[in-house]
Parts: structure tokens; sequence; C-alpha cells
């Protein structure tokens, strides 16, 4: 048996074993890609306000206002998402997450989201866990991944012509011949043509299940070094904990607003057990996680204890951060998505003209 033919043998029975998987996170992730873009158009009552000239609502402000709605919730995390878009409140109770919105310049109740019933929520937890339970699906689905990646890799080592005279017929797609062999050119042609593309997506995707790719991406960047030292919160080391610590967190606000005057979305995450800090980022870009900077106040009196501007992280860190913005194409705003749809489209019609030649 050649080479290619054990080639051949293992892309066939690896592309049935995941074929359904792939199929799945593909097809989830194109209808993913695009949901800031539809809620947009869907939500726009309470996802928009007017853009007023004056600063934001406090958190405190904000917190309060949605334990006069939630008495029974706890807030965890403030979040400002720009000039001309509301603020939300996240809050959770035995019970479950649940999300308020509102204005930042006015402090007018807008909306309460709950993220269990939520489509696009709905879907991104199929797109990671299938629905299951984490510690389940989310296994499945790195297994299913890193299949895909042996399965481009063996499909490139198909592809590749034998002889100078295939290499012209190897890029295109015989779109005059028998459907069998149409289906054949475009299983193969296609596949190539996303390779790359389609590596990135899926390496970047790993890192959502398995740290250890993220510490190898951090590892590659930097030629070595410790990731997690680099990104230790730190810890206060006190038996006063006061988790509505208002003016704490309204101070950490504050200083980071004027740390990073330039920057358009912000959150504010509380302290929410005895040793936490207050945690505040920042972000160049309404709806980017990219580029962020980072930020940890004293929960007592707001004090500025360990300072984490963007410029200066280590290379490793910041292209571990900029990962969901690669992966889902964010990172180049519109036209990236657009390339992380039409790929992640393609890659999932690969499991069924697979499937089509083998049967």
């Amino acid at each position: 048996m050649g080479f290619k033919t054990k080639i051949r043998f293992l892309h066939k029975w690896l592309g049935l074993i995941s074929g359904l998987i792939v199929f799945i996170v593909c097809i989830t992730g194109c209808i993913f890609c695009f949901h800031d873009e539809i809620k947009d158009i869907t939500r726009k009552e309470w996802r928009f306000v007017e853009p007023q000239n004056k600063p934001f609502l406090m958190p405190s402000v904000l917190q309060e206002k949605a334990k006069e709605i939630l008495p029974k919730n706890k807030q965890s995390m403030v979040s400002y998402y720009g000039k001309n878009r509301s603020a939300i409140v996240f809050t959770y109770s035995d019970t479950g997450s649940l999300y308020l919105y509102f204005n930042p310049y006015t402090g007018k109740y807008l909306k309460t989201e709950n993220p269990e019933t939520d489509f696009f929520i709905i879907v991104e937890y199929i797109h990671l866990y299938l629905l299951l339970p984490d510690y389940i699906g989310k296994h499945i689905i790195g297994g299913a991944t890193i299949i895909f990646i042996l399965l481009l890799i063996s499909g490139i080592i198909q592809w590749w012509p034998k002889r100078r005279n295939d290499v012209k017929r190897s890029f295109t797609v015989k779109w005059s011949a028998k459907w069998r062999r149409v289906n054949y050119d475009w299983h193969n042609t296609s596949g190539f043509y996303i390779a790359l593309i389609a590596l990135i997506l899926a390496i970047t995707g790993l890192t959502f299940t398995y740290e250890w790719v993220g510490d190898g991406i951090y590892k590659t960047f930097n030629l070595g070094g410790d990731k997690a030292a680099e990104t230790k919160a730190p810890v206060i080391d006190t038996t006063k904990f006061n988790s509505n610590s208002i003016t704490a967190v309204d101070r950490a606000f504050i200083q980071t607003m004027k740390l990073q005057p330039k920057a358009e979305m912000f959150f504010v995450l509380y302290p929410q057990q005895k040793g936490d800090v207050i945690n505040t980022g920042a972000y160049p870009h309404a709806l980017r996680y990219d580029h962020q900077s980072n930020y940890y106040f004293h929960p007592k009196d707001g004090k500025l204890i360990q300072s984490d501007p963007y410029h200066s992280k280590s290379l490793g860190l910041q292209v571990v951060e900029m990962n969901y913005g690669i992966h889902t194409g964010q990172i180049l705003d519109l036209p990236g998505k657009i390339i992380a749809f039409t790929i992640s489209l393609i890659a999932s019609a690969l499991p069924l003209t697979g499937f089509i030649i083998w049967y």
C-alpha cells in the first residue's frame, strides 16, 4: 500500500467519523458569525441609545437600578458598549443569569435578556458543546476539530498533483462533467482553497476547548514564557470585603476611562469573594474584543494595584487575546466576518461532498 493510498484510507475514515460534528460546528459558526449585525437590526430598540454630550452614569448607579428590578440577583459586571449603545448589567442567581439593558446616560431600563432562551447564545452553545454538559460536549467538539485539522492536511496531500500537467486541472472544477465528477472536483478544489484560513479558524477554535493550545500559541510567539504568570490577577489579603463597595467601583471606572480616553468599550467586573479585586477593561472599538487593556483596583478604596495596558503586554499574550477576533473574523470588521462566514460555509459542505464520494 503506497503512501497516498494510506493517506486516502485515513482521510476517508476520519471524515466518516467526524463528518456530522464538523458539519454542525461549521453551520453554527456561520449562523453566529453575524449575530451582532442581526441583533442590531432586530433588537435596535434596546441595543442602541441616542448619544449625549455627557459622561456615562457610574456603575454603582446602574447596579442599584438593577437591584430594584431584580432584588434577589447578584451583579457580576457592568459593560459599556459605546457612545450610541446601551449598557448591560450582568446578574446571576441560583436559577441562572439575566442581562439588564440600560441607557448609560439616563439610567432608563430598556430590557431584560435571558441567555438561556436567546437564539444566538443557544447556537453558540451548540457550536461549543453540542448543548451537552460542557465537560462532555467540549471534548467531542475538540476531538472533531483535531480530526478536521488532520483532514485538511491529508486532503492537501491527496490533492497535490503528481504531474505538472495536472496542476491546472487541480485548481478547477470541470462543470461540464457528470455530477459525480463535479462533486469530486468541488470537494478537492474547495478544500484546497479554504485550507489555510480553515486551519487558522480550527486552531483558534481549539483554544476554547483546550488551554494548552492557548499556552502553545503564547509560547510560540514569545519563544517561551509563562502565560499564567503574565495573566495572573492580584489577590488582596483582607478580611474586610464588601461586594457593594460602590465608591471603589466608581473610582475604578473613572480611572480606567482616564487611562484609556480613546477607548469606546469598557467593562467593570465586581469582586465576588474575599481576596478578589475590581477588574476593569477597555477596548479601542465597540463590539471588538481585541487590543484590550486591563486594570486591577482595591475593592475597599478603588486604588490602582496593577496596570496591564495593551502596549505593555507580550506579543504572545496580545495574540492570545486576539483569538476570539481571529476565530470569528471580527478582527477585520465586516470583511473579516464575511471571510470567516464563507470559509465556514464551504467547510460545512466538505463532509457532505466527501460522503457522496464515499457512497
